[in-house]
C-alpha cells in the first residue's frame, strides 16, 4: 500500500525555469499545498483552526530534488506520517508522476502544533490525535521512508 494521496496538480508555466524544469521553490509550494490537505484529514481545516485559533507551523523541511519534473506534468505527492507527539507531527511526502516508479523528490518535515493567540506550541486536539492515530494505523506496513533521517554536510 503506498503513502497517501494528499495532493495532485499539473506543473504551471510559471512554476519552470529557462530550462523548462520545476523551479526548487516550487517543490516546496507543492509539498505546502500536500501539508494543507493533510491539515484537513487531520481536523485543521480552515473551519476548525477559525473555532480553535489552532493551526500547524513548519519547524524544519528537507527536500531531496531526485528527478527532473518538466513543464504540464502531472504530479501528485504522497504523504506518510513518521510520527507524531502531544505537539509535533513528522511526516514524509515524496513527488511522484505516472509511468515514473522513483519518486521525483522527498521532503521531511517538522510541525508543531500551535495556539494562533500566543503563538506558543499547544497539544493536538483529540480528535487530531484520533484521526493521526488511524492515518498510523493505515500505514503501519509501510517501510521507513528513503529519504528520511538525511544530513547534510560535506565529509570530515
Amino acid at each position: 500500500m503506498p503513502a497517501s494521496i494528499t495532493y495532485r496538480t499539473p506543473v504551471q508555466e510559471d512554476w519552470v525555469d529557462y530550462n523548462g524544469h520545476l523551479r526548487d521553490a516550487y517543490y516546496l509550494l507543492i509539498f505546502s499545498y500536500a501539508t494543507d490537505a493533510l491539515m484537513e484529514r487531520i481536523g485543521l481545516d480552515a473551519d476548525s483552526r477559525g473555532q480553535s485559533g489552532h493551526s500547524l507551523f513548519t519547524l524544519e523541511a528537507h527536500i531531496n530534488y531526485l528527478h527532473e519534473v518538466k513543464l504540464g506534468t502531472e504530479v501528485w505527492v504522497q504523504t506518510q506520517i513518521i510520527g507524531f507527539d502531544r505537539k509535533r507531527l513528522h511526516l514524509y511526502h515524496s513527488l511522484h508522476r505516472a509511468g515514473f516508479d522513483e519518486a521525483l523528490a522527498a521532503s521531511e518535515q517538522m510541525l508543531l502544533h500551535v495556539d494562533l493567540a500566543g503563538p506558543k506550541s499547544a497539544p493536538f486536539g483529540e480528535r487530531s490525535v484520533a484521526l493521526l492515530n488511524d492515518w498510523v494505523e493505515n500505514q503501519r506496513d509501510l517501510s521507513a521512508p528513503e529519504f528520511a533521517g538525511r544530513v547534510i554536510g560535506l565529509p570530515a
